[in-house]
């Protein structure tokens, strides 16, 4: 745990376009771009974020996240908060939660 990680996390997260935070049905805090969930912290110790089983497999045979600590077979991934570089690793799999997002809403919404 690294004090003061999740408001790191907050500040940039909801600093990118679009992106608002609410609190998160099983505690802590989640972001959303209009309805889709994000990801979501647990404090200052874990990041949990969802992506397709196919991105979710890829992140952990990389190393860049571990499966979800309590759905582990599921799309969704969890990211330990353990050093002040994780706070940049869980940053970047909120970005790119966050750019899929945006993607799926250009699909929906060419216009």
């Amino acid at each position: 745990m690294v004090d003061g990680a999740a408001s790191e996390i907050i500040a940039t997260v909801t600093a990118w376009p679009g992106v608002e935070q609410a609190r998160h049905r099983f505690g802590g805090i989640k972001f959303q771009l209009g309805k889709r969930e994000l990801g979501h912290l647990h404090g200052d110790e874990l990041a949990d974020l969802p992506f397709t089983r196919k991105l979710r497999d890829e992140l952990i045979a990389t190393g860049r996240a571990r499966p979800h600590h309590i759905l582990p077979d599921t799309g969704w991934v969890s990211f330990p908060i353990d050093t002040r570089d994780d706070i940049q690793g869980a940053i970047a799999l909120f970005q790119l939660s966050y750019d899929r997002a945006l993607t799926a809403r250009t699909r929906a919404d060419p216009g």
